[in-house]
This record gives structure tokens, C-alpha cells and sequence, in this order.
């Protein structure tokens, strides 16, 4: 090997150590500072005080104006308390809501962590379907989705029994049929932006199209 290759050599040698550690140096404040376990005993104690009264301790809401907490992906939950925040520059929240946005700008990151655990952990006192005259439609929606308006069927994302795929998309089997209905027409009008996805496919339902698959979604188990 002549000289000019052995400094080649050399100086990629050296950089690649040097850049090695600098990737194990950065590694380890990274892992010190990795996030601290979710405290469901604190999450339980936030959901007494600020939550229940919407909806319920165990996060099984008494009525379908709020929606059921209960047995819901911690991180759909996470997501969707930090898109009640305005956050600057922003003058609106991705979801704008009178109630929650005010509380969920009270919320520090692990608060909402640890409420967000403890309704995870609560067990669902399911909804049930009740219009028997549009099983078949809102069956339809759900599993095959309307081909040639470009609606994808919802168990692709939401699962054939409503549970939802953990991280990614929330559970919806048992939950409130109204609540389901109201919350597609929020997507429908513009009303809530925090899913671009969901605005796209309520936009191509009708209004008995979204009840129908709503109802349907709350006789999921």
C-alpha cells in the first residue's frame, strides 16, 4: 500500500471510530432519559378529580354525549388530549372542544400519560346497537367499505370487532352510538382536523350512512 492509501485509510479509520463514539456517547443520556413508566395510581387519581364527572370513574361514561374511556389505546388517548391544546403559533386546536381544551392545557405531558393509563386499564361496559332496520348497511360499511366512492372498509383499521390496532387507531366496538355519529359528522364538516384520513372518508357518507355504521359499531364486541 502507498502512502496516499495508507492516510485514506487512516483518515476513514478515524472518523468511523470517532463517529462511533459519538453515536454510543449520545445513546446514553438518551436511555437515562427515557420515559418514566406510567403511574395508573396518579392517572386514577386525575380521573376522579378532573374526569368523572363526563366521563365516569371507570371510564364508562353515563350517557352518549361523552364518550366511553374505558379499555381505549393509552395512546390514542395521548394523542387525543394533546390535540385538544392550542399550540402556538397555531390560534385553534387540531380538535377544537369548549370543555376539553380548557382541561387538557392544565394537563403536563405525564399527567396525561398517567390518566391515559388508568382508563386503558379500566374494563368497557359496552354500548349496543339499537336500529335493527340498518344492521345490514352500517355491516356493509364496516367490512367492505363503498368501492366506487372510494370508502375503504373501517375493520381494515378498527378490527372486524371494533378493537382497534394499539398506537395507531382507537377501539370503537361498544362504544356510544351517538357519540360515533356526532364525532364522523365533526370530521364531515370540518369541525374536528386531527385525522385527515377520517375527514376524507366521512366526506363521502351520507348522514344515514355514518349513523348506520355507527350503530353498527356500538353492537361490536
Amino acid at each position: 500500500m502507498n502512502r496516499a492509501k495508507a492516510l485514506i485509510v487512516f483518515t476513514c479509520a478515524s472518523f468511523l471510530a470517532a463517529t462511533m463514539a459519538s453515536a454510543q456517547g449520545a445513546a446514553a443520556p438518551a436511555e437515562a432519559s427515557a420515559p418514566a413508566k406510567p403511574d395508573v395510581q396518579k392517572g386514577g387519581a386525575i380521573a376522579a378529580a378532573v374526569c368523572a364527572a363526563c366521563h365516569g370513574v371507570d371510564g364508562n361514561a353515563s350517557g352518549p354525549t361523552f364518550p366511553k374511556l374505558a379499555g381505549q389505546h393509552p395512546e390514542y388517548l395521548v394523542k387525543q388530549l394533546t390535540n385538544f391544546k392550542v399550540v402556538p403559533p397555531a390560534t385553534t386546536a387540531e380538535r377544537p372542544n369548549a370543555i376539553m381544551s380548557p382541561i387538557a392545557a392544565a394537563l403536563a405531558s405525564a399527567d396525561m400519560v398517567n390518566v391515559a393509563a388508568y382508563y386503558a386499564s379500566q374494563k368497557l361496559k359496552p354500548a349496543d346497537a339499537k336500529s335493527p332496520q340498518t344492521i345490514a348497511l352500517g355491516q356493509k360499511i364496516w367490512r367492505g367499505g363503498i368501492t366506487e366512492r372510494g370508502v375503504p372498509a373501517c375493520a381494515a383499521c378498527h378490527g372486524p370487532n371494533g378493537a382497534g390496532i394499539p398506537i395507531q387507531y382507537p377501539a370503537l366496538g361498544g362504544q356510544w352510538q351517538d357519540y360515533l355519529a356526532t364525532e364522523l359528522d365533526n370530521f364531515k364538516s370540518g369541525a374536528r382536523m386531527n385525522s385527515v384520513p377520517m375527514q376524507t372518508i366521512a366526506s363521502r357518507l351520507s348522514d344515514a350512512e355514518m349513523k348506520a355504521v355507527a350503530d353498527y359499531a356500538a353492537g361490536l364486541r
